[in-house]
């Protein structure tokens, strides 16, 4: 079965903005009169949309909050995010993120982002690096976020609807992702999973994955193509 379409988380595997999401966060939780507390954000947000993240670190200190109180507070977010990547010049690209990206579509495949960020916010950020993909899957798209294998559901299906004549199945794709949750959800859409080191240790990953790299540089086109066309991968 060979290789079609190849699916990617954002935060953490393109762009390197962990860190930023993490603040922006803790200014949240402290303008909520809340103090941030260590490890949390790792253990409740990362591979996670910014709702399921704020609903989580919310609740745990009791704080009962509306579905428009949310809504709110993921607009604040997004608008000093949005912010961040205007005026961030460079933008902090992962090595060898968008060469990846240019060289996977100069070989013909397919490509998705599917994420927990904003729509708004991705299209800015592949703007501003020169680069376009053939879908988006983000929060606003999906019901229900990673671990859950919807977003990964959805891009397959994006990709099925916009390009019938390459009769795409999961088991045509490739996720590239960083987060355990990230990696459950492809997985549980039936869909191969290259790890990459950016968040988590090596090792960590080893056993969640098919493939782990310690950097994007070291992804071997070649090789993972000729892993899906044997029998059994």
């Amino acid at each position: 079965m060979p290789l079609k379409a190849v699916l990617f988380d954002f935060n953490g595997v393109i762009l390197d903005d962990e860190p930023i999401h993490a603040a922006l966060i803790d200014e949240i939780l402290l303008q909520e009169n809340l103090r941030p507390q260590r490890g949390e954000y790792d253990q409740f947000c990362l591979g996670r949309s910014d709702r399921t993240c704020l609903d989580h670190l919310l609740s745990r200190r009791g704080r009962a909050v509306s579905a428009e109180y949310l809504d709110k507070l993921i607009r604040q977010k997004a608008t000093a995010y949005e912010a961040w990547l205007r005026k961030s010049d460079p933008l902090p690209f992962f090595a060898g993120a968008l060469s990846l990206l240019q060289q996977l579509q100069a070989a013909g495949l397919k490509i998705a982002i599917v994420t927990g960020a904003l729509h708004s916010e991705v299209s800015l950020a592949l703007e501003r690096g020169a680069v376009t993909v053939d879908g988006i899957i983000s929060a606003e798209a999906v019901s229900h976020g990673k671990p859950s294998p919807e977003p990964y559901q959805q891009a397959v299906a994006h990709l099925q609807t916009q390009f019938p004549e390459i009769a795409l199945k999961a088991s045509h794709c490739l996720a590239i992702e960083d987060t355990f949750a990230g990696i459950d959800a492809a997985k549980a859409a039936g869909i191969k999973v290259v790890g990459v080191a950016h968040t988590y240790p090596f090792h960590m990953l080893q056993r969640r994955c098919h493939w782990v790299l310690d950097r994007l540089e070291q992804f071997d086109l070649e090789g993972i193509c000729a892993a899906f066309e044997r029998v059994g991968c």
